[in-house]
């Protein structure tokens, strides 16, 4: 997915690498300071050009490394309320349906916890 980063009026473009109920990693060209409460749009990118609604999600940093010539960050999602929950549940069950049955026969997030 793709993923825009809101800190104040500073925008930073990533690309996630994971995302879960709980949070995301991503991928940026810029470095994000641990602590920085930021929000987030995430949106998915089709195989056909085509993208989502983007979702926008309160978030925290959590941690920010230099990999190669970029940076990875852990970012926290924080207090969702119900509607932006489900949201997040939907893009997240689209994403084990994308992505097919999951390695070594381990069940999906939804399927361990309902």
């Amino acid at each position: 997915m793709a993923v825009t980063f809101r800190v104040g009026t500073k925008v930073f473009e990533g690309r996630t690498r994971n995302v879960s109920r709980g949070g995301l990693c991503a991928t940026t060209a810029d470095a994000l300071t641990t602590g920085t409460d930021l929000d987030l749009d995430i949106v998915l990118v089709f195989d056909d050009g085509m993208q989502s609604e983007a979702l926008r999600l309160p978030g925290r940093v959590a941690w920010c490394t230099t990999v190669d010539e970029s940076y990875q960050l852990g970012v926290s999602f924080r207090g969702l309320d119900k509607k932006r929950a489900e949201y997040l549940t939907m893009f997240l069950r689209y994403l084990d349906d994308e992505h097919g049955e999951q390695p070594n026969g381990e069940r999906s997030l939804d399927e361990r916890f309902g």
